[in-house]
C-alpha cells in the first residue's frame, strides 16, 4: 500500500477509535449517573436544618440540627428490640498547597437507640450516659441536635491558613447483630448518611 494511503487509513482508524471511546465514556457516564444519582440521594435520607461552626470562649464548636425519616425496616427493627447506633464525626483540616491537608483534630460521638417493650419507652445512650424518653420521635430529636460541640482550641488554628471541617452523620450498620449484617450491604434503607464540608471563617 502506498505511504499516503496508509497514513490516511491510520488517521481514519484513529478518528474512529476516538469516536468509539467518546461514545463508550458517554454511555458509562449515563449508567453511573443513572445508578448513583437518585439512588444515592434516596439512600442518604438525612437533611441538615442547621449546620454551623461557632467561635466562642476561645474554642471552635459545631452546632447541628438534622431531619431524618427512619425507613420502615429500621423502625421495625427498633420496635423489635434491636438497638440501632448512629455516629457523628467532625474532622478539622488545615489546607496545604504543597502536601495533603493536615488534620488538626477529629471528634466522634455515637448514640445508641433502643426500645424497652416492658416499660414501653425508648432509651438513648451516649457513652456511659443513658436517658429514657417516651417516644421514638423524642429519641431521634436527642441524637440529631447538638450545640457547643467542642472541635478545637482557636489557638490551634493558623491565622495564615485556610481551615475547613468535614462533617458526617450516619446510621452505623457495623454495630448491628451479626445475623442482621448478612444481606444489608445493598439495602439502601440502611444507608442513612449525611456529609458536608464547612469552611472556618
Amino acid at each position: 500500500m502506498p505511504r499516503p494511503q496508509a497514513l490516511l487509513l491510520l488517521e481514519l482508524l484513529s478518528h474512529a477509535l476516538r469516536l468509539s471511546l467518546r461514545r463508550a465514556l458517554c454511555v458509562i457516564a449515563l449508567v453511573i449517573g443513572g445508578l448513583g444519582g437518585p439512588a444515592q440521594a434516596q439512600a442518604q435520607g438525612v437533611d441538615a436544618v442547621t449546620l454551623a461552626l461557632q467561635k466562642q470562649e476561645g474554642q471552635l464548636a459545631l452546632e447541628f440540627s438534622l431531619r431524618t425519616q427512619l425507613p420502615r425496616n429500621v423502625e421495625e427493627a427498633l420496635r423489635r428490640g434491636v438497638p440501632i447506633y448512629f455516629t457523628a464525626q467532625a474532622t478539622l483540616y488545615r489546607s496545604r498547597w504543597y502536601w495533603r491537608d493536615e488534620r488538626v483534630s477529629r471528634v466522634t460521638r455515637q448514640w445508641r437507640v433502643a426500645y424497652q417493650p416492658l416499660t414501653d419507652n425508648w432509651r438513648v445512650g451516649i457513652g456511659a450516659l443513658t436517658q429514657s424518653v417516651p417516644s421514638l420521635q423524642e429519641a431521634m430529636t436527642m441524637i440529631t441536635r447538638t450545640s457547643g460541640w467542642h472541635l478545637a482550641e482557636l489557638s490551634a488554628l493558623d491565622p495564615g491558613s485556610r481551615h475547613y471541617v468535614d462533617f458526617a452523620f450516619r446510621l452505623d450498620t457495623t454495630q448491628l447483630p451479626p445475623p442482621m449484617l448478612l444481606g444489608l450491604t445493598n439495602q439502601a434503607e440502611w444507608q442513612l448518611s449525611l456529609e458536608r464540608t464547612l469552611r472556618v471563617e
